[in-house]
């Protein structure tokens, strides 16, 4: 497929101001035009392919491609490349073709370089003990095994030494710049790999790493960014000035602001603006967008973090070595502040400044607010927020990820046997601290947090709606699968069968390994097969990606579980009153938690939420104005779907009762 110059083309080529140090090592491509390589120097084994196309700049300017004003050294270029005005020079690469490099300080391998793949990151604790070694097909559920399983010290052993030794797969002393890639007007690239279809403009300084762009989902960096040490994933966004040192940053991650992220671990869908972050685990969906934001030595996933959030990891003198989980789902308030070590329950809201070291995790969805610098509880409240309902409808519509194959296996259910059992331990937990300390107790005390006597008993009632409504809803889901579309009553025997399980798998405990929600069963067994030396990383996924596609398969085992519990006897016997008892409650629940975030809503209407509209004028202009802005709240699309929403279960709870009756 090549060959060597002839006579007449390097004539041509010296008349171009091309110089080489040995014109026998560079290698053409048959079909080769001289025309478009001008003032190029070439050292090293060099091959060039053909150069047939225009390429067709930002604002429409037109170039031919080829090589002009470039020293090139031991490279290979694909065809129809254009590669002009590089200042110093392009050195160890393969380069795809249409791909064009224009503007460039220098690009290059030096030695050998594993492109990011193995570098140790000091997540969680920055005094080290769960470094990470990075890769490019890290998941946030290995990832999750590898930082909280340290007292399993030969499965960490064995996952490190896999990942090490993919990474040492990747070493070499050419670098790889894929096809359709755009690096226009940019400063140093060293040790970098670069996917196909990535665009590189104005970026500062790329340093040690892999951008796992392609053509679905490319990777976009931006003007001043600065990367040193990371593993960049398909479909993100960098720019703007963002400061990247020793990270991974996962599928569909937009980084902007000038955002400065250090020694951390970004998953799916998370956003950083503005803010830092430091030694963080940033599960799915963790999103800062403001100044003087902190995340700090803490594990977060679908976070929303307010501005001026800050958690600190220096509570004695030996340094920077506590750290915090912040449970899925959960929100920090403009100037919040946690002190390490402290774990936050999930879907719970945290507002004001906490450093008595608080452990919420048995009681989520609830409010952690302070109040004369005590810590203050209130349990479940977050069940009947409008926010949190906006939060479950919005995420799955803000997956950015256009990749086909996804990394990360992200359960987006806001109640799931993970949050349902913890709901079971937190009433059990109010229950038991109300017989313990009496029911006419002001302030119960919990875990370094007190709870009003008040918030306590509505924390009950809470747990039982969210309890009711997640068991009616996977007994008549579980129904709707099995039934035949033209059934128009059932028999108790005949739902008694299709109530049996299809697996054992799911009973017990359930844990969030960052975004994949699975019975810990499995993922017990799964670590022991690890450290049995039985499965690889690729086995490793495919057992994520199963235990996450077979997800409702084992939530109706769990669910059946807590059923038989509360129905006093396994499947086999139980009763059509049973099981209509079980729709009744689940119905009355979805009912009475969406008349709560109906009423929630409503504050977002009232008058308070109308100062500032209209300024100028009388109160019908101030209304006016606020429903020129806001609309009116019965027209509302969230108002609206919480009414339809009703309805909807309503129609469907009469219609189970039907084919039981």
């Amino acid at each position: 497929m090549f060959r060597p110059l002839t006579s007449e083309e390097i004539t041509r080529l010296e008349r171009q101001s091309c110089t080489a140090e040995n014109w026998q090592q560079v290698l053409v491509k048959e079909g080769f035009d001289p025309t478009y390589v001008e003032d190029a120097h070439f050292s090293g084994d060099v091959r060039i392919g053909v150069f047939n196309r225009i390429v067709t700049m930002p604002g429409g300017v037109k170039v031919h491609s080829g090589i002009r004003h470039a020293v090139i050294h031991r490279c290979n270029i694909g065809d129809d490349c254009h590669i002009y005005n590089v200042h110093n020079y392009i050195a160890n690469y393969d380069i795809g073709e249409d791909t064009c490099i224009e503007n460039v300080n220098a690009l290059l391998v030096d030695g050998t370089s594993r492109f990011g793949n193995g570098v140790r990151v000091a997540v969680m604790n920055e005094g080290g003990g769960r470094e990470i070694p990075i890769f490019d097909h890290l998941s946030a559920h290995l990832a999750y095994i590898l930082t909280l399983y340290r007292h399993r010290p030969h499965l960490i052993e064995q996952v490190e030494t896999m990942i090490d030794e993919y990474a040492a797969r990747q070493e070499s002393d050419m670098g790889h710049i894929g096809k359709h890639v755009r690096i226009i007007n940019c400063g140093s690239i060293k040790n970098v790999r670069i996917g196909d279809y990535t665009q590189v403009a104005g970026t500062s300084r790329l340093r040690n790493g892999s951008i796992n762009s392609n053509e679905a989902a490319p990777v976009r960096l931006g003007s001043g960014v600065k990367c040193t040490d990371f593993i960049i994933s398909s479909g993100v966004e960098i720019s703007d000035s963002t400061l990247v040192d020793k990270c991974f940053v996962g599928q569909g991650c937009i980084f902007d602001k000038h955002y400065s992220a250090g020694e951390s671990l970004f998953f799916s869908n998370c956003q950083g603006m503005h803010g830092e972050a430091t030694a963080v685990f940033a599960g799915p969906y963790t999103v800062t967008h403001h100044k003087s934001t902190l995340l700090i030595a803490g594990m977060f996933s679908f976070l929303n973090a307010g501005s001026g959030s800050n958690q600190s990891n220096h509570m004695y003198k030996l340094g920077p070595i506590h750290q915090g989980l912040v449970e899925r789902g959960s929100k920090t308030t403009s100037d919040s502040y946690l002190l390490w070590p402290a774990r936050v329950g999930a879907f719970s809201l945290v507002m004001g400044r906490h450093t008595h070291h608080t452990d919420t995790a048995s009681l989520p969805f609830s409010y952690l607010i302070e109040n004369n610098s005590e810590s203050y509880l209130v349990p479940g409240a977050n069940l009947r927020t409008v926010g949190t309902i906006r939060d479950a409808q919005k995420w799955p519509k803000r997956d950015n990820r256009k990749d086909p194959v996804r990394i990360d296996q992200i359960n987006f259910n806001l109640l799931s046997p993970y949050t349902i059992q913890k709901m079971l331990q937190g009433k059990e937990i109010l229950t038991e601290l109300q017989q313990i300390s009496g029911e006419n107790t002001e302030v119960y005390g919990y875990r370094n947090c007190k709870i009003r006597n008040g918030s306590l008993r509505h924390g009950i009632r809470y747990y039982d709606l969210g309890i009711a409504k997640f068991l009616g809803n996977s007994l008549i889901s579980r129904i709707e699968k099995k039934i035949a579309p033209d059934t128009k009553h059932l028999t108790i025997d005949r739902v008694r069968e299709m109530l049996v399980p299809d697996t054992e798998i799911g009973k017990g405990e359930w844990i969030d390994l960052s975004g994949l929600i699975a019975p810990k069963s499995e993922i017990t067994r799964l670590m022991n097969e690890i450290e049995e030396g039985r499965l690889s990383l690729s086995d490793v996924q495919q057992r994520f990606v199963s235990l996450h596609e077979n997800y409702y398969t084992y939530e109706w085992t769990w669910a059946l579980d807590v059923l038989e519990t509360i129905w006093k006897c396994k499947v086999s016997k139980v009763t059509m009153e049973q099981i209509v008892k079980t729709i009744n409650h689940w119905q009355d629940a979805v009912v009475e938690l969406d008349n709560m975030i109906y009423d929630d809503a409503k504050k977002e209407f009232d008058l308070n939420s109308q100062t500032g509209f209209g300024a100028d004028g009388n109160d019908e202009q101030r209304k006016k104005d606020f429903e020129s802005v806001r609309g009116r709240f019965e027209s509302n699309p969230f108002v609206t779907e919480v009414k339809a929403h009703i309805a909807r279960k309503s129609a469907l709870g009469d219609k189970m009762r039907n084919l039981l009756s």
